[in-house]
């Protein structure tokens, strides 16, 4: 007899809405139980710290599906057995008609202990399928319980529902109780950041896939990049994992060994090689690694890349290889985080905006990505009279003067160690930058999101490009609607996709940010709020759901006079033609100049039919092309 791991009964969180304070609370304090952390447990600086903890944190854990977070007593006193458990969380997948899924995730102490508890499971006999040891497990029911009082576990629950988002109500709820916007901004990032569990789940991802691998590939390494690590993560993002599989080939091997592994030829086309090793990749996923379903292979894109979903963590995951940039990238914008604690809230706070006013988009096209949204944040913190983010190569001189003593870096990285790994090497790999430069700007969040607009707003995207790297605008270089030069190849355009419609509404949009924010400030919405609902205001009114229909790319896109269509309609009767709207008077006569002229030049390609039937009669029913056999109907309409 096995556990009902699923149930029908789904509990409604509710969060309470005067308690403002408690979450604007600084991470190094105490949390209350009713808010769960929403911030990285592990006291980590640098990036590659903050990498190896959370590799360490997945390398202690397993995941057992229960029945409910009512089943945690009894895992618990089941898995102490293997070892001491530090911490566990719990969460839920939304299922299909038969309820949803619940998850504890168990960490223990030493990764031994974790290994141990995943050599004791079995395989179930009543479900057939592919027979493979993984850390996504099951906790099935046992023996009938003593009569016996257990004790209740040294460690509770540390997240209930801990993957759950807050809806828009919740939200707007928060965000209208607080003091100021500065508290609203402040707010919207500690609820909707991608918190602890979030971090631990995307790990246990590239351990699974990690250790699929090495079995053939002992040093394959998977290197998640993107929001998920950079500190700019929101809940429910989906996770980006570059996939190495050989981490060492750029270490000079052992001269005095004289055996040497025989290996396979490659391609020597290296973007059809790669396409064939991540076609090979997504079948082996498919079919044998427990929870991944979905598996999709884009491998005519410009990247190639494997999508797929993971049902026991509910995680979208985008699988490529060879694509450095990516790690290095995110290094940069978790410096940039590291740098000012302002950053971040900032920079979700622009990401809301955008997403609530339709300038983002979670489909490609040609609008503005978040990507390119956070480079245009970064870029205004390093324009303000007392920049609050430094120049990247002010980073770079400011690493040369700062070395560290007591030997060389540490430069394992994945990759040849040339170009982009030389260029991340001159300061990233420094811990000292972390603490290298200190902004003297006081501005508060409130002002510097106001500042923001109207910086934007008054920008010259027609003439100028943005360089994070000198920190300063430049000619652009070719005719794309919005420049915005890739720091870590700086010959590429990070907002090439971004055509000239999105641009001017980018403009427009933040336009209409600045006025919004002066009209619905605390005093007014205070001053007219009615006795039964306070008035919405601050960020509440900014990400309100009618500000699609405020701006509209047409505004400021004149229509075409008429539909090309149009010239070659014909109308027979004078009532259609009166129907028919023409911006221009003179545009009517025109038209119908033109739709006589074009009768004439047709009616004379088909010199048989105009013998025999005059042009207009009921009689000519149709004329032959000569020598082509098409006829040509006179009767019906063209279009």
């Amino acid at each position: 007899m096995f556990h009902i791991y699923r149930t029908t009964v789904r509990s409604r969180r509710t969060l309470p809405v005067g308690h403002i304070r408690r979450i604007l609370q600084p991470p190094g304090r105490a949390q209350p139980t009713v808010w769960p952390v929403r911030c990285c447990s592990a006291n980590v600086r640098t990036f590659d710290t903050m990498m190896s903890a959370r590799r360490a944190e997945a390398r202690r854990s397993v995941l057992v599906q229960v029945s409910s977070e009512r089943s945690y007593k009894e895992l618990y006193h089941y898995c102490s057995q293997f070892g001491d458990i530090e911490t566990a969380h719990h969460y839920r997948v939304d299922g299909d008609g038969d309820g949803d899924c619940h998850y504890i995730l168990l960490e223990f102490r030493h990764s031994a202990e974790a290994d141990a508890a995943m050599q004791s499971g079995v395989f179930s006999t009543e479900r057939p399928g592919v027979r493979a040891r993984s850390i996504f497990m099951w906790f099935r029911t046992g023996p009938k319980p003593k009569l016996v009082v257990q004790e209740e576990p040294k460690r509770a629950l540390a997240l209930v529902d801990g993957t759950h988002p807050l809806d828009e109500t919740e939200l707007n709820g928060l965000l209208t109780a607080a003091e100021t916007i500065d508290d609203q901004v402040k707010v919207l990032h500690r609820v909707t950041k991608l918190n602890d569990l979030g971090k631990r789940l995307r790990f246990l991802a590239v351990r699974q896939l990690e250790s699929s691998l090495q079995g053939m590939f002992p040093q394959a390494l998977a290197h998640p990049f993107g929001s998920s690590v950079n500190g700019f993560g929101r809940m429910g993002c989906d996770l980006d994992v570059i996939l190495d599989l050989d981490s060492r080939s750029g270490e000079p091997p052992d001269r005095n060994s004289r055996l040497v592994y025989h290996t396979k030829a490659t391609n020597p086309n290296e973007r059809t090689q790669v396409q064939r090793q991540l076609e090979s990749i997504g079948d082996v996923l498919q079919l044998f690694l427990p929870g991944v379903n979905g598996v999709r292979r884009i491998l005519k894109a410009r990247v190639p890349i494997v999508k797929y979903h993971h049902e026991h963590l509910d995680l979208e995951i985008d699988l490529t290889m060879n694509n450095t940039a990516g790690v290095y990238m995110s290094e940069l914008l978790y410096l940039f985080g590291q740098l000012d604690e302002r950053v971040r809230p900032l920079t979700f706070c622009v990401r809301r905006w955008a997403q609530s006013v339709g300038l983002t988009n979670q489909a490609p096209g040609y609008w503005i990505t978040n990507f390119s949204l956070t480079m245009l944040v970064m870029y205004f913190l390093q324009q303000l009279k007392s920049p609050i983010l430094p120049s990247i190569n002010k980073l770079i001189q400011l690493s040369a003067t700062s070395q560290p003593d007591g030997g060389a870096l540490s430069l394992a990285r994945f990759g040849d160690g040339g170009g982009e790994a030389g260029w991340a090497q001159a300061f990233l790999k420094n811990p000292t930058i972390y603490g290298a430069f200190r902004s003297s700007n006081e501005s508060t969040l409130e002002q510097l999101l106001v500042q923001f607009f109207e910086f934007y707003s008054a920008f010259d995207f027609s003439q100028r490009a943005i360089s994070l790297n000198i920190g300063a605008s430049i000619l652009k270089p070719d005719h794309s609607p919005m420049y915005i030069v890739n720091p870590l190849e700086t010959v590429l355009n990070v907002s090439k996709n971004v055509n000239l419609e999105e641009t001017e509404l980018f403009r427009m949009q933040v336009r209409n940010a600045v006025w919004l924010l002066e009209a619905h400030g605390k005093e007014t919405a205070s001053a007219t709020a009615a006795a039964t609902s306070p008035e919405p205001w601050g960020l509440v009114s900014l990400f309100g759901p009618k500000q699609q229909e405020r701006i509209t790319p047409q505004m400021f896109f004149t229509k075409r006079m008429l539909n090309v269509k149009d010239i070659f309609d014909e109308v027979p009767s004078d009532a259609k033609d009166n129907q028919r709207q023409y911006r221009n008077p003179s545009v009517k006569s025109q038209i119908a100049a033109i739709q006589r002229a074009t009768k004439v030049e047709i009616n004379k390609l088909s010199p048989g039919a105009v013998g025999t039937a005059r042009p207009g009669s009921t009689d000519a029913r149709a004329a032959t092309l000569e020598g082509t056999g098409v006829k040509l109907k006179r009767t019906t309409k063209r279009r």
